[in-house]
């Protein structure tokens, strides 16, 4: 079953649709399961870490609200999804963030085009003016991804590899058609990330149907790099797994990175239509039209 948007899923809709899963579990792989969040302790629990990574360990600057909480929180936590990596082997270093089953290890956030219409819009149109392409696009139905974030010893390409398919099973689901979102690369000088922001936008811009800019007041350009210096291997060496991912699986890149110096980052904006997935990937993830895939998987540590 799958759900077109239009209204919001009824709780009986809900319920079979991710009874295929097994309750809100959307992937697994070993002692490793990707699902969603189903209480207000639990989007705590992704706060809490969001604000470990994004502000312990890579430096954006917490207010005094987010300080004295220890949470990574806005308001859009309220209307959005909450994707959560669960581990159930031993904590891999520090304190453990812990959920029911297990550790929390990553979790990324996603809203979807119903719910961001009747709540003001979706949070990356501050950085990206993407209101004409959904407007362009009309009929389709986007999902925009965001808050992305894993513990550094699980930043690896299985995991992030699991954490696209519990996506991926969460698009098909809702039926959902393109997938958006900013992306970042750490540090808020776009010169330190030349090649891949260069290589980015001389090899992956989005053709003129899909094209988005960054809002002018923000615009940086990306292309600082002249095409004769972009050793494509190097460059894809240099990208944050995430972003690696991506480009992998046949994304758009959006014209123009944006600085946001609140959490020390230069985003790009990634653009996905489902249409534009490069379709080997299929094989291991399953086809658009295909039920979700997830492997039994037992909630209890």
């Amino acid at each position: 079953m799958t759900v077109r948007e239009g209204a919001a899923m009824s709780r009986r809709e809900e319920a079979e649709v991710f009874g295929a899963t097994g309750g809100p579990l959307l992937a697994t792989k070993g002692s490793l399961a990707v699902r969603l969040a189903t209480t207000v302790e639990e989007i705590t629990a992704a706060q809490h870490l969001r604000y470990r990574v994004f502000y312990e360990e890579l430096a954006a600057r917490p207010d005094e609200t987010a300080r004295a909480s220890r949470l990574d929180s806005d308001t859009f936590d309220a209307i959005c999804d909450h994707l959560l990596v669960v581990s159930k082997s031993q904590p891999a270093a520090g304190e453990a963030i812990e959920v029911e089953d297990g550790e929390l290890v990553g979790t990324y956030r996603l809203l979807r085009q119903n719910v961001a219409n009747r709540h003001g819009g979706f949070y990356t149109e501050d950085e990206f003016d993407i209101v004409p392409l959904i407007a362009r696009k009309r009929g389709l139905n986007f999902l925009e991804l965001g808050r992305s974030c894993v513990l550094k010893p699980y930043r690896v390409r299985p995991v992030i590899e699991l954490l696209w398919q519990g996506i991926w099973n969460y698009v098909r689901i809702y039926d959902l058609d393109v997938m958006l979102g900013c992306a970042s690369f750490e540090g808020t000088d776009p010169d330190q990330h030349a090649l891949p922001l260069s290589f980015m936008a001389q090899h992956c811009a989005a053709p003129p149907e899909w094209r988005v800019r960054a809002l002018p007041h923000r615009y940086i350009d990306m292309n600082r790099l002249p095409r004769e210096l972009i050793a494509s291997k190097a460059a894809l060496k240099e990208m944050p797994p995430l972003i690696k991912g991506y480009l992998r699986l046949g994304c758009y890149i959006g014209e123009g990175a944006v600085i946001d110096e609140q959490f020390n980052t230069t985003d790009v904006l990634i653009i996905l239509p489902i249409s534009a997935i490069n379709a080997r990937y299929f094989s291991h993830f399953g086809a658009p039209d295909e039920g979700p895939r997830a492997a039994p998987y037992s909630g209890a540590a």
